[in-house]
């Protein structure tokens, strides 16, 4: 819908972007989409795995597309906030001006090689803005924001992946995925395809709201959109701690989970729907929390 950075994209003078926000928004499809629509090939590092030498390998791929095709290459990089500093460091130079160096060889017999890249395009997704070097940050030219979803728009994306893969549900029942899958695609197409299995084994393969529920619960997911691990996480901290203040690290080893799943995954749609605050003593379970589990809130701020 942005006009100017769609024009920058047809033009081929998108020079570096990053995405942020909750896992399973699509930060990763938009960016192929990016490079099917402008027609460039789409290369992708994982942060966590990747070092100077995978860079340099799909540095040289690109330099042949590049000449090949005529258009600056996409290099996508997951998890970008994981990236060793060694290779951040490389990447500062490719950003700015498309060159990078690089030590070859060790001790006396080390020497410093000096490589031209073609132009291309970085694109980055994180899940943690906040933990982006400044200067890695300050390399971006444009920042986009991935939010959790409206369920509409979940819904017409049940609808689509139904469609895609042949199921037959109603319109009622897609709109009841959307409401219990955290605001996120990815969550919502895993829960269907669980879904049209229950259909499949427990009814006659139609999907409608009354089988969807059935199957939803029977997998803990409850009308709010909350699975196993979300009620053990605001049970733990009604029944054990009171309600809170409990620090983050108490909270995942008492359920048992690590504390990065539960910052990244769980804690900020619990947030997001009025079920935990963050406070300077800790995280604290609200009134809805207590009564969306059934418990009496007897607390007094």
């Amino acid at each position: 819908e942005n006009a100017p950075i769609r024009k920058m994209i047809e033009n081929d003078t998108l020079n570096s972007l990053i995405f942020w926000g909750p896992p399973g928004t699509g930060k990763t499809t938009l960016s192929e989409i990016i490079a099917e629509k402008s027609n460039r090939k789409f290369f992708k590092l994982s942060a966590v795995s990747s070092g100077v030498k995978e860079v340099r390998e799909v540095i040289d791929e690109a330099k042949k597309q590049n000449l090949f095709s005529g258009k600056s290459p996409i290099l996508f990089i997951d998890e970008i906030h994981r990236l060793p500093m060694a290779v951040e460091e490389v990447l500062y130079s490719a950003m700015e001006d498309f060159y990078i160096d690089i030590m070859i060889g060790t001790g006396e017999t080390s020497r410093s090689v000096h490589l031209e890249l073609p132009p291309f395009t970085l694109i980055g997704a994180t899940t943690r803005a906040g933990m982006l070097s400044n200067p890695l940050r300050a390399r971006f030219g444009i920042t986009g924001h991935m939010e959790y979803y409206e369920a509409s728009d979940l819904t017409e994306i049940v609808e689509r992946t139904a469609e895609i893969f042949e199921m037959d549900i109603t319109h009622e029942a897609a709109r009841e995925l959307a409401l219990r899958s955290r605001g996120t695609p990815r969550i919502a197409n895993r829960l269907l395809k669980r879904v049209r299995d229950y259909a499949q084994i427990m009814g006659n393969g139609l999907i409608d709201d009354k089988i969807t529920d059935q199957a939803l619960s029977m997998l803990d997911v409850d009308h709010e959109g909350l699975d196993y691990v979300d009620q053990k996480i605001l049970r733990t901290m009604i029944e054990v701690y009171g309600g809170g203040p409990v620090g983050l690290g108490t909270l995942s080893v008492n359920i048992a989970e690590e504390r990065e799943t539960v910052e990244d995954m769980y804690e900020p749609y619990l947030i997001q729907k009025g079920f935990v605050m963050r406070t300077r003593t800790g995280r604290v379970a609200t009134r809805k929390a207590y009564e969306h589990l059934g418990y009496e809130y007897m607390k007094e701020w």
